[in-house]
């Protein structure tokens, strides 16, 4: 029993990052074609924008907003996870486009998404 004590404490510490710090997407369709391809593993900030309850979508401490050109990845108005950049900022919604406009399903189909809905910025691939 001695061994499962490091184990277990290694999954609990990768849970927690996982939860509130980073975590890795696999980017699905060719919205964000050419620069983000299907099947490219994301590197998402969760700590960007701020800190959020997980499992929720509410802050509860927002410190930034994404700029113009971020890469973001949210929760859609349906609920369907997301991967666009910013285009625009009225208040506390954004616009999000995918970069190959005649394939991407965004905001010029659903409209403003609320900031709340953010889970992270994109930091590499």
């Amino acid at each position: 029993m001695k061994g499962t004590k490091p184990i277990l404490l290694a999954i609990a510490v990768i849970f927690i990052l996982k939860a509130f710090v980073f975590d890795f997407i696999i980017a699905q369709g060719q919205s964000m074609e050419p620069s983000i391809g299907s099947g490219t593993v994301l590197i998402v900030s969760r700590l960007r924008y701020g800190f959020q309850m997980p499992l929720k979508q509410r802050y509860l401490i927002r410190w930034a907003q994404p700029k113009l050109g971020e890469v973001v990845v949210f929760y859609t108005p349906m609920g369907e996870l997301a991967v666009k950049r910013c285009t625009a900022i009225e208040g506390q919604n954004f616009f999000a486009e995918g970069d190959n406009g005649l394939a991407s399903y965004d905001s010029r189909a659903y409209g403003f998404v609320p900031m709340e809905n953010i889970i992270g910025k994109v930091l590499g691939y």
